[in-house]
């Protein structure tokens, strides 16, 4: 005997709902978790700026006294490990996605890449020249401003309301820093731009979850 499950829809509207409920299903597999994204960039933001700010604090202050080293290396680890994050959660949502899309994030995640090494190398034939603090103030300055310049293509290239937004309050918060001046910029990274990343990550999590 012939399951109901397996009989066709008794009528169109019947038919629209499953097709629109397939869909759905099949989106949310393709999409990666949203926290995933965010959230590790979001602490590696609070703990590494939050250790700068810690060890050079405003007028060559100390807080906390840490091994010069340590703040740039804690960061660095941190952005490493995010990355991988983010790489994975990717890896496993779009595996099965060709064509355009495919190609965007390839293209997209190869400018991150390039753009990152390119700027960092020539930040750092620079920063040598420089004293400490205006050294520490160039590169976080560069690769907050760079964050925030791929964040915002990001939110064009797929109309992501979200991330753009992230990018600007990103741009904007590191032009504020960046006029504070040493110490004030990572204090202001650590405190505004975790908490924007943070609050980005949680609010497209809600959005997938309470999407029809």
């Amino acid at each position: 005997m012939e399951q109901d499950d397996d009989r066709p829809p008794a009528d169109a509207a019947t038919a629209l709902r499953l097709i629109r409920d397939q869909q759905a299903a099949t989106a949310s597999r393709l999409e990666p978790d949203a926290r995933l994204l965010y959230w590790p960039w979001g602490m590696a933001w609070l703990v590494g700026f939050g250790l700068f700010f810690l060890r050079f604090s405003p007028d060559g202050r100390v807080l906390v006294r840490l091994p010069d080293w340590l703040p740039l290396t804690v960061l660095f680890v941190l952005l490493a490990a995010a990355s991988v994050v983010q790489a994975i959660a990717g890896a496993r949502a779009y595996g099965q996605v060709t064509g355009d899309s495919a190609r965007r994030g390839r293209w997209y995640g190869f400018a991150w890449a390039l753009g990152s090494v390119s700027v960092y190398v020539g930040v750092g034939r620079v920063s040598d020249h420089l004293p400490h603090d205006l050294a520490a103030l160039l590169w976080s300055a560069t690769a907050v401003g760079l964050t925030g310049a791929l964040q915002m293509a990001g939110g064009a290239i797929w109309l992501d309301r979200n991330l753009f937004r992230l990018g600007v309050w990103i741009s904007v918060i590191n032009v504020v820093g960046a006029i504070a001046g040493p110490g004030w910029h990572a204090l202001v990274v650590a405190v505004a731009g975790s908490g924007g990343i943070l609050v980005a990550g949680t609010t497209s999590r809600l959005r997938q979850r309470h999407r029809p």
